[in-house]
C-alpha cells in the first residue's frame, strides 16, 4: 500500500510561515506623516499598487513607486518619475500623503503640478477616525 507522506511538507510550510510573518514587518518601509483625520471610505485598489506621493511637515517630497529605501526628491524629480510610470502604466493610481502640519499651499501645489503632468484623478489619503 503506497501513501504519500505529508509530513516534511507540513514542517516545510510553517518554517516557511514563520519566516514570512518575521520578514514581513521589517520590509514595510515608508516616510512618517502624522495624516489629518476624515470620514472616509476606502477606495477600490486595482491590480498596480498605486503611486504615493508623501509631503512632511518640512515640505520635503517622497514617492513610493515600489523603491525600497525613501529619500526626498526636488519636484522636478517627482514630476519626472510619475510621468515615466504613467508612460507605462497609464491606469496607475495616485495618492498624495500629506502631513497634518504642511502648509495647504504644498499639497495644492503637487495636485496641481500632478494635473500638469497629466495625472487624470488624484486622491489624498487620510486617516479614519477611530
Amino acid at each position: 500500500m503506497a501513501e504519500i507522506n505529508v509530513v516534511p511538507y507540513i514542517d516545510v510550510t510553517l518554517v516557511l510561515l514563520i519566516i514570512f510573518m518575521i520578514t514581513a514587518p521589517l520590509v514595510q518601509t515608508g516616510v512618517d506623516v502624522d495624516l489629518p483625520q476624515a470620514d472616509t471610505v476606502a477606495v477600490e485598489q486595482k491590480h498596480e499598487p498605486p503611486v504615493i506621493v508623501s509631503v512632511d511637515k518640512s515640505g520635503l517630497f517622497y514617492i513610493d513607486i515600489g523603491e525600497s529605501e525613501y529619500k526626498a526628491v526636488s519636484a522636478e524629480v517627482l514630476l519626472r518619475r510619475v510621468r515615466a510610470v504613467l508612460r507605462n502604466k497609464p491606469d496607475t493610481q495616485i495618492y498624495i500623503r500629506g502631513d497634518h502640519a504642511v502648509e495647504y499651499g504644498k499639497v495644492v501645489t503637487v495636485m496641481a503640478a500632478l494635473k500638469n503632468v497629466g495625472v487624470p484623478s488624484v486622491g489624498l489619503m487620510t486617516q479614519s477616525f477611530q
